[in-house]
């Protein structure tokens, strides 16, 4: 028994420690790339969680998500440029594991970018 405690308590505590630890950043690109992200809210017509790169940018966000909504409806999913919050944004599908998400891309400053993902 006293092999046992010895080795299950450093199991344990790795374990607690997992448990505390806070979830990693969001990524725009799923994990391939470096930037942060932060959750704005709810695009109203699709129900899909829109995600910016900036809280600062979370209303340029949510106007981008439903803009490209309104495209991607007409255009049947197909990758699309949309003019919202003042810029043009490439908007498209995004392979990743296990869903697909959308993902916009300021085309003036890539570094601005907004997911729609489920």
């Amino acid at each position: 028994m006293h092999v046992l405690r010895n080795t299950a308590l450093p199991t344990l505590a790795a374990t607690a420690a997992l448990a505390l630890t806070p979830p990693p950043a969001m990524s725009a690109d799923n994990g391939v790339g470096t930037a942060a992200g932060v959750v704005c809210g709810t695009d109203a017509a699709s129900g899909l969680a829109v995600s910016a790169g900036r809280a600062g940018d979370c209303s340029a966000a949510l106007q981008v998500a439903g803009a490209y909504t309104r495209v991607w409806n007409d255009t049947g999913g197909a990758a699309a440029t949309v003019d919202a919050a003042g810029s043009t944004w490439s908007c498209g599908e995004r392979e990743a594991s296990p869903n697909p998400y959308q993902q916009c891309t300021d085309t003036g400053d890539s570094s601005r970018w907004v997911t729609l993902t489920s």
